[in-house]
């Protein structure tokens, strides 16, 4: 196939075969032909061939490349094989995460000179402040989705790493609705809350008589998740005695019932999380290895807040709609906003606890500030930084300088005062890294970064 001998219209009514929007780019990034969903979905363009893609889907005047992005189309027109990249576009619904995906047309000659573009929207991820999944845009988060649209549709294990608060149940979930087993179960087991006696019976079910209170037949957690999907949400918890039925479990997809001889078949999918290092709880003896290759075929990380700074204000939007919604706290509170300065100072907050952390910060200040403006005054005291007034500037350790200090007093870099600013701080404070930069008005993350520099 070549534009010689197919015309724009014959390669549109071609690409009208794909139900997701799909495209004919030329090796210089324009676009040739794009079907009817494309059109559509980039309608505030009008007609797009003749245009680049980069234009169309992100508004630069260059390739992505340029831009500070992966460009699948560049790298495919390097290596020739198909190539796939989780892009931010502009579409006429606003934001929206995309699964971008590029495969080299032959035409006979040894490199290819067009490329076929099908745009997969992503369902999981949103990028504006509105719906009950996961949101951001940053680029952490981008990658995490990346990770999620990969694994979702296939059946393997997956294992959710983060600190708490960072919403692994929220990825589960996610994983499951992108999956095919959507329209099944999604069964949550807390494992951190199961004692070794109640271990086998919440996940394999009893029958009647089993064990002393057993007066009914209980169905188990693996049972209800037949056809959908399995969620053990701090694995790592599992006490090691129990950890060979969970394995067993795995390998054969087989179990019975406390108290059961019948033999039962296991259908579900597995998804698995944890906030400690599993590696390292291998090595001190207090998990299976063999578990523990069995349950991480396909980690994913998700990011702690510090790391999605960026995120913040899409997250503060969205949490404060579910928390007015929630609250049903009347028509005054729909007005709710945050002030500028407010704002600043959760983004310079590092969140120990993550965007749980986020979110009770905000339900508290939401009630101190009578459902109209938060400001600074409504937020913790532990999130607000030291302010350089004349009061508080007689306490800190570098004094001020004297009236003319340019005469007969040298003056210091900027970069080196702070340099010594930090070095005197470390000595001379037992403040923990996330209390000092939270006081310093910083991320943690920026005050590593400082104090590896010094």
């Amino acid at each position: 196939m070549n534009n010689s001998t197919l015309s724009e219209t014959e390669l549109a009514a071609l690409l009208d075969a794909f139900s997701e929007p799909a495209a004919v780019l030329s090796g210089d990034y324009m676009i040739i032909a794009a079907n009817q969903a494309y059109r559509d979905h980039y309608a505030q363009f009008g007609q797009v061939a003749g245009l680049h893609c980069y234009q169309v889907s992100h508004g630069y005047q260059r390739p992505c490349d340029q831009e500070g992005e992966s460009c699948p189309l560049q790298r495919c027109k390097q290596t020739g094989l198909r190539q796939r990249d989780l892009h931010l576009h502009n579409t006429n619904h606003g934001q929206e995460h995309v699964d971008v995906e590029l495969l080299p047309i032959p035409v006979g000659e040894k490199d290819p000179h067009y490329f076929l573009e099908v745009m997969h929207l992503v369902k999981v991820a949103n990028a504006k402040p509105e719906g009950e999944g996961l949101v951001g845009s940053s680029k952490a988060f981008n990658e995490m989705v990346s990770l999620i649209q990969r694994a979702a549709p296939s059946m393997i294990t997956v294992l959710l790493l983060g600190e708490s608060g960072t919403g692994k149940e929220l990825v589960a979930k996610a994983l499951h609705s992108a999956s095919k087993r959507s329209q099944k179960p999604f069964v949550t087991v807390e494992c951190s809350g199961l004692s070794e006696n109640l271990f086998e019976s919440e996940m394999f079910g009893h029958e009647k008589g089993a064990f002393t209170g057993a007066v009914n037949k209980k169905e188990g957690l693996v049972s209800a998740a037949r056809g959908g999907t399995l969620f053990l949400d701090e694995v790592g918890d599992i006490p090691l005695s129990l950890q060979v039925k969970l394995l067993r479990l795995i390998e054969t997809g087989t179990y019975r019932a406390v108290g059961g001889v019948e033999l039962k078949h296991a259908d579900f999918r597995l998804v698995c999380a944890t906030h400690q290092n599993l590696a390292d709880k291998v090595e001190a003896g207090l998990f299976r290895q063999d578990l523990y290759y069995r349950i991480s075929s396909f980690p994913i990380s998700l990011p702690p807040l510090r790391e999605r700074v960026d995120d913040i204000p899409l997250l503060v939007e969205i949490l404060l709609k579910r928390l007015v919604e929630n609250e049903d706290i009347g028509s005054e509170a729909k007005e709710l906003t945050i002030s500028n300065e407010a704002m600043d100072l959760l983004q310079a907050y590092s969140y120990p606890g993550n965007i749980r952390e986020l979110r009770n910060i905000l339900e508290r200040a939401m009630l101190l500030s009578d459902y109209q403006v938060i400001s600074p005054e409504h937020l913790p005291k532990h999130i607000k930084p030291l302010l350089p007034n004349s009061a508080l500037l007689d306490q800190t350790i570098i004094k001020p300088l004297p009236e003319n200090s340019e005469n007969g007093h040298k003056l210091v870099p900027l970069a080196d005062l702070e340099a010594i600013y930090l070095t005197q701080i470390k000595k001379s404070t037992s403040l923990k890294n996330n209390e000092l930069a939270s006081q310093l008005g910083i991320s943690e993350r920026t005050l590593y970064r400082k104090l590896r520099g010094l």
